[in-house]
């Protein structure tokens, strides 16, 4: 009988192995696209880190004994988040890319006062962005990528196991760095749809030199518009190989933030 007694040191110890991954899936889960838009309720995402947490614990490391109150134990529970919430933003730019890609569209196509609430973010983005982030988000399902990152977040518990440090230092400047590749990205999709709509406001400059009797003003806008259309609708097959692409070098980052 004495074998099967249980101390409250050990319990406190089980509940803190469990504790420490689920607030690391908690803090990547939150700030995470389509797992933490502002559409999926509160609990949904609360039960779904629970029960991703339930499922990969029996594959996780060995992780450390520590008293479960104590100010060390509070500190691991920080890192933990701080490492979620990095993994999570470094996925995010690739959603942001797509959102920077139609904002620059539209502001040449002068599509840019059509906008609307993006109900993920809550925030006012142009159309033509929100058509982006609904592409992305619909290809990146297609492809799998949300198991390609649950099997990233799998392999940071081997790569940054816990109680042994989180990010180091330098990778903080190669996380700021990374922002530019964001804009580099989005220029590379939007770069066609600028060229060729300033070849358009160009023609329209020749024409009014030449006829300076025509009202650039009432007829610019609207071809200005259509052409805008026409162009993101003829480069759309040339986005698609670009999103694998990215992709993978988001997933690429995301293991070099996690190696030491």
């Amino acid at each position: 009988m004495n074998n099967l007694f249980v101390t409250d040191l050990q319990i406190a110890s089980w509940s803190s192995h469990f504790l420490w991954p689920m607030f690391r899936l908690a803090g990547f889960f939150a700030v995470a696209p389509i797992f933490g838009a502002r559409t999926v309720p509160l609990r949904v995402r609360a039960a779904f880190t629970f029960i991703m947490t339930v499922m990969i614990v029996p594959v996780l490391p060995d992780m450390p004994d520590l008293e479960s109150i104590s100010v060390l134990n509070m500190l691991m529970i920080a890192e933990q988040m701080t490492i979620g919430i990095t993994l999570g933003l470094v996925l995010q730019m690739l959603f942001q890319m797509f959102v920077l890609t139609g904002q620059t569209i539209s502001m040449q196509a002068g599509l840019g006062f059509a906008s609307m609430i993006d109900p993920s973010n809550g925030v006012s983005i142009a159309v033509v962005s929100q058509w982006y982030l609904t592409l992305i988000t619909l290809l990146f399902l297609a492809i799998n990528g949300h198991l390609v990152v649950i099997e990233v977040l799998v392999d940071s518990f081997y790569m940054m196991p816990i109680g042994q440090g989180g990010i180091a230092n330098d990778m903080w400047m190669q996380l700021a760095n990374f922002l530019s590749w964001m804009f580099k990205a989005s220029l590379t999709i939007s770069l066609p749809a600028i060229i060729a709509l300033l070849l358009v406001n160009l023609t329209f400059g020749i024409l009014t030199r030449a006829a300076p009797q025509l009202n650039v003003f009432s007829l610019g806008f609207p071809v200005t518009m259509v052409c805008g259309i026409a162009i993101i609708w003829l480069t759309f097959n040339n986005v698609v190989p670009l999103i694998d692409r990215f992709t993978a070098d988001v997933i690429n980052f995301m293991h070099l933030l996690l190696e030491k």
